[in-house]
């Protein structure tokens, strides 16, 4: 198939106003492929060849990194709509830096380097939408940062339950999956299992969390984060 520079102009622009980066996340096609994983299950781990982008189609899924002494740490979780891998389209990470692994049951479409960096090249409707995305991740990284070095332990435990909920992206509260371990979100806010055990506990009691078949996650547990 001839690549889109390769065509004259009127059939290119017919090409590119056909293409919908939605189908293209959603399907299998040339050098994209639609696993099934279950929790647990490695989607790639750290120290292998980067040379893949994943998309999370469903489920969630966790980020982790691990030390040269053998202590890991969790350093994201990810849910449908987010990307994974995307640091092997940089030519100085030709290995994964983390491991992502499934928590949930998940479909993860998953796209060689080439497609793609083709695909970033010749269609401007999933670069607009990739560039859009890195730029909220990057955004996203500079609050945890500011949240790590100057707020509570309480209020950065806040935080990471509301993210996890999805607040702001739906009309009502979504119910956080029961996988997630305190050990996990202790890792996440940089604080002990007994101190997230202990704030969570008061959440609790306050109305901001409930337990039912899941955490639900209200949002009156802004106002901790609000809080001065």
């Amino acid at each position: 198939m001839p690549s889109l520079r390769m065509l004259p102009t009127r059939q290119r622009r017919a090409r590119t106003e056909l293409f919908d980066p939605k189908t293209f996340l959603a399907s299998a096609g040339i050098g994209r492929t639609v696993n099934s994983c279950r929790p647990k299950g490695a989607i790639f781990s750290q120290g292998e060849r980067a040379d893949a982008v994943f998309y999370i189609q469903e489920g969630r899924v966790r980020l982790s990194v691990l030390s040269k002494h053998g202590k890991e740490a969790t350093i994201g979780l990810l849910g449908p709509g987010d990307f994974l891998g995307e640091g092997c389209l940089a030519s100085t990470q030709p290995i994964r830096l983390a491991t992502a692994t499934a928590i949930t049951d998940c479909s993860i479409l998953k796209i060689t380097k080439k497609e793609m960096m083709r695909t970033l090249h010749e269609q401007h409707q999933l670069s607009d939408l990739f560039v859009a995305y890195l730029i909220e991740r990057h955004n996203h990284t500079q609050a945890d940062l500011v949240d790590q070095l100057f707020n509570s332990s309480e209020k950065r435990l806040a935080r990471a339950l509301l993210i996890l909920s999805r607040f702001g992206k739906d009309d009502k509260p979504e119910t956080v999956i029961p996988q997630i371990s305190q050990e996990t979100l202790a890792e996440m806010v940089g604080t002990t299992r007994s101190r997230v055990n202990f704030f969570m506990n008061k959440f609790r009691k306050l109305g901001f969390i409930k337990y039912n078949g899941g955490l639900q996650v209200n949002s009156s547990l802004l106002g901790v984060v609000l809080h001065e």
